[in-house]
């Protein structure tokens, strides 16, 4: 299975010096540890924002996905098991305080996604489906979440690769996800807002 990379962009609008609280002082720090490539600082730094604001599903959030997309690159099984354990923990404290976010499952499905990419034969058959049910769940909760329909549309992408079906339906997917992203505006400054790049870089691949 295509391993699937995301690249965290977010950009921060409408706080000021003046009005940020803890919580907003210790997110701005969190994204400036990741900018300088210090995920390990980061994601302690998001779970101690958790435990200060347990009303944030976000902190928690950015976490697992920290957790999740550094583990495509863990090669060692046991490694690998541990840091998704972590990022499962997170993930599950994010939707005991928001149930039902399209947001949250779109990393389980790609913390599953990272199981398969490690060993497609022993777990493909383990989370394939359940990668589907979960992409299948966020589009009803939410059909015009771009990151919903991209990460939905790169997996089944991968799906049709390895069965040898046709691609060219999934690639209107990108075109489709690359126009919601144009005029997708998150709930704030923390809110999600990744994925444009992705899926400008998908579209390009579909044209080879």
């Amino acid at each position: 299975m295509k391993k699937v990379v995301v690249v965290l962009s977010l950009v921060f609008i409408g706080i000021t010096v003046n009005a940020q609280t803890k919580y907003e002082k210790g997110m701005k720090k969190a994204f400036s540890l990741l900018e300088e490539n210090k995920s390990n600082e980061a994601v302690n730094l998001f779970e101690r924002i958790s435990e200060a604001a347990p009303e944030e599903w976000l902190p928690s959030y950015y976490a697992a996905q920290i957790n999740i997309m550094s583990g495509f690159a863990i090669k060692d099984k046991t490694k690998l098991s541990q840091q998704l354990e972590k990022a499962q923990a997170q993930l599950d404290h994010a939707t005991s305080i928001s149930p039902n976010n399209s947001e949250i499952m779109v990393l389980q499905a790609m913390l599953y996604t990272v199981w398969v990419a490690h060993d497609g034969a022993t777990y493909g058959m383990m989370y394939g489906q359940k990668v589907a049910e979960i992409y299948a769940k966020a589009m009803a909760i939410d059909k015009d979440n771009p990151r919903v329909v991209l990460c939905k549309g790169e997996w089944d992408m991968g799906s049709a690769r390895f069965f040898g079906k046709d691609t060219t339906p999934f690639c209107k997917e990108y075109d489709r996800a690359l126009t919601l992203f144009e005029k997708y505006e998150p709930a704030t400054a923390f809110h999600p807002s990744w994925g444009k790049d992705r899926a400008v870089y998908l579209i390009e691949e579909c044209k080879k």
